[in-house]
């Protein structure tokens, strides 16, 4: 259980003074996931992105013109518009030099400006300071205060990240409540390291961030904002360690093949293996022999062809007697891979079944009688194999596809099904080896660099979106041509419910020019509809898929040769790198087309230059790093990765490489955290939400 000084941290949002339901929506969508309420520990940890220095100007004189300026005025003068005309409301103002400044307002209520600014009194003024014809202007003033009011504000102001309908000044009340709420915690930092780097307490660290006080407050390199990503950077290192420890204690079972049917399969291949595919298999091959349990990490770019690597591995647990799964995070890619494995496990004598949530009950039940007497050599399914009535007769090893998509409990739930399972995680998105680190901590990497015999390189262009009639004309052309075609609409988490809308207009005008060829799919279709449109898709009874990002992992269409990517400029580039790698996959010579909206910005022209440059994930894994600079690298909301609020790699690698040391050596001196610093670090795993972890140290 979560311990109790902790609570008010876990409490919604909605308890604040002034955050209602409408605006806890609000707060919802910008700071938790769907489905559950935002709660003040996700207010405290959503730090401000700059802030607005409020600092009084003397006079108007010396204040900034073009920029945010904070003056004291005089009321001299209201000019409310016309009855019926669309002016604005003015109002002259002067400061104590005679200088004149008109401010603006839109749509004002006379009632309403005539308060807030009284003939004759002086107010404090904060907005942004511009000059029209020559004369100074404030166009709806930020701020408008009396003597009290400018007392109390801050002088610098942070500016958040926000969401449509959430103003700034509500989240920073909602930040500032926050802060009050946060109860005197124990500290779980190492004495000697927080002298070194001069940390300041948690508390004090939070206040810094949300009550920025200087200039260089909201520097990456200052103690209080790296006192914060250090707090959870070693979270998650120790959360990793003791899901390690927990695996490693359980021993392992040395499973040595004979190679016989693992040579079948390779016999059967209509290619040779690649080098790095040769050396991931002796890696692997050499983990399953050993007697500690193999956790291992598969890592391979789109089309390195990380299946059969699987499948050998599940080949040589065979040999050695004893049953192999694979699991995949949806039934499309489970289907898929059955297809891929079926002819290659029938050519080598292996027994191989799928097993996914939409079986019949009689076939599904079938299936879960021949695994409890082993009779099925492999299995590969959905999240349906860790569920309780399914037994093996004797499981050896759990192949995870794309396994950041499946939690800590679901991958230990399948290694518990049978005695000393081995693990091996594979995923098709390259991480920099910073990242690695950080979601895997010290697990074993095999890496698959190279690309099988056969694949055809893909035409990258980018594209303006004014051009869209072109576009269209050339997808006519590739249809005629025999090819299939996805379309791709961007996903943009703060409104997804619009995403769908855009995809589902794109849909209609392609239907338009193509009829009942085209086939619409997104996230928010039942699962029965999804699978449908797919297998539509996947058959070639449509030519072209209307997609929203859910195709992003695994689907596998060989006829699709033409990748259209709309509004490219919104995605990151390890996302616009798995869409191109869905084409590209058959015979035929295949494109991408990366439609952008201009004009772009900096990050943006840099991102579609380096798709256009290269194919190679890992270079584009590490320009990602680059250019985002963020810890949630591969887009928490796209890829279910486990992404940082506080931290951020790329700036604090160092810090990772502390907190890695820093865990290793907690678990060495107090594995079971017991100690006065062990319980302070399970406060630490729970604030920050690694408290799987946690259950993990008291089941081992």
């Amino acid at each position: 259980m979560r311990p109790a000084i902790l609570n008010s941290l876990f409490a919604s949002v909605t308890g604040l003074p002034g955050v209602g339901p409408k605006l806890g929506r609000l707060f919802d969508r910008l700071l938790s996931e769907q489905g559950r309420e935002a709660r003040l520990r996700d207010i405290l940890f959503h730090p401000p992105s700059s802030a607005v220095d409020r600092s009084l100007s003397p006079d108007l004189r010396s204040a900034p013109v073009g920029g945010v300026a904070t003056v004291a005025l005089r009321v001299e003068d209201h000019q409310p518009p016309a009855r019926r005309g669309r002016a604005p409301y003015r109002v002259l103002c002067s400061d104590h030099a005679g200088q004149d400044v008109m401010l603006i307002f839109f749509h004002g209520r006379e009632e309403q400006i005539s308060k807030m600014l009284p003939l004759g009194a002086t107010r404090w003024v904060s907005g942004k300071l511009e000059l029209w014809d020559g004369r100074l202007q404030m166009v709806h003033p930020d701020r408008v205060l009396d003597e009290r009011g400018f007392a109390a504000m801050p002088r610098l102001e942070p500016v958040y990240p926000a969401t449509d309908g959430l103003p700034q000044r509500v989240i920073a009340k909602a930040a500032r409540a926050a802060l009050d709420r946060v109860p005197d915690l124990p500290e779980w930092q190492d004495q000697t390291l927080l002298a070194r780097e001069r940390f300041p307490s948690f508390r004090s660290a939070l206040e810094a961030l949300h009550q920025p006080d200087g200039a260089n407050a909201l520097d990456p390199m200052q103690p209080a904002r790296r006192r914060l990503a250090y707090d959870e950077l070693l979270a998650s290192q120790l959360a990793l360690a003791l899901v390690r420890a927990s695996v490693r204690e359980i021993g392992g079972r040395s499973q040595r093949g004979d190679g016989r049917l693992s040579q079948r399969i390779r016999d059967a291949l209509p290619y040779a293996l690649t080098g790095s595919q040769t050396q991931a298999v002796a890696e692997i091959n050499a983990d399953l022999a050993a007697d500690k349990r193999m956790m291992r990490l598969l890592q391979g770019d789109v089309g390195s062809g990380k299946t059969i690597v699987g499948l050998l591995a599940m080949a040589t647990v065979v040999e050695a007697g004893r049953q192999a799964a694979m699991m995949a995070p949806t039934e499309i890619l489970a289907r898929q891979h059955h297809q891929r494995i079926a002819p290659l496990a029938e050519a080598a004598g292996l027994r191989a079944a799928l097993m996914t949530g939409r079986d019949r009950a009689s076939a599904r039940e079938k299936t879960r009688k021949a695994l409890a007497a082993g009779d099925i050599d492999i299995v590969v399914g959905t999240h349906a194999i860790f569920q309780e009535d399914v037994a093996f007769r004797d499981l050896g090893l759990a192949v995870v596809d794309e396994q950041h998509r499946f939690g800590v409990h679901q991958r230990m739930t399948l290694g518990a099904k049978g005695d000393a399972v081995d693990v091996l995680a594979m995923t098709a998105t390259p991480i920099p080896r910073t990242l690695v680190l950080t979601f895997f901590g010290d697990i074993d990497i095999s890496v698959l660099r190279e690309k099988p015999a056969g694949r055809q390189p893909i035409d990258t262009r980018a594209i303006d979106l004014d051009r869209l009639g072109e576009v269209v004309e050339a997808v006519g052309r590739a249809m005629r041509s025999g090819a299939q075609v996805y379309w791709v609409c961007p996903l943009v988490a703060e409104s997804e419910a619009l995403d769908v809308a855009a995809a589902e207009e794109r849909h209609e005008t392609l239907k338009q020019h193509f009829g009942g060829a085209v086939e619409l799919l997104h996230g928010q279709m039942k699962g029965a509809a999804k699978e449908e449109a797919m297998a539509r898709f996947a058959r070639g009874d449509a030519r072209i898929l209307v997609a929203t990002t859910v195709i992003e992992v695994g689907v596998d269409v060989p006829n699709a040769s033409l990748m259209v990517i709309e509004h490219a400029e919104r995605f990151g580039l390890a996302q616009l790198h798995q869409l191109r790698g869905r084409v590209g996959r058959g015979a035929a010579r295949s494109a991408c087309l990366l439609l952008y909206k201009g004009p772009l910005g900096e990050t943006a022209k840099a991102r579609l230059s380096i798709m256009r440059e290269t194919d190679d994930g890992f270079r584009i894994a590490e320009e990602d790093l680059r250019l985002r600079g963020e810890g949630d690298i591969l887009g928490r909301r796209q890829s279910g990765m486990p992404g940082f609020r506080l931290a951020r790699p790329d700036i604090d690698a160092d810090l990772l490489a502390t907190a890695r040391d820093d865990a290793k050596l907690i678990m060495a001196r107090d594995p079971q955290l017991r100690g006065e610093r062990g319980e302070a670090l399970r406060i630490l795993l729970y604030l920050f939400e690694r408290d799987e972890a946690v259950r993990l140290m008291r089941a081992g």
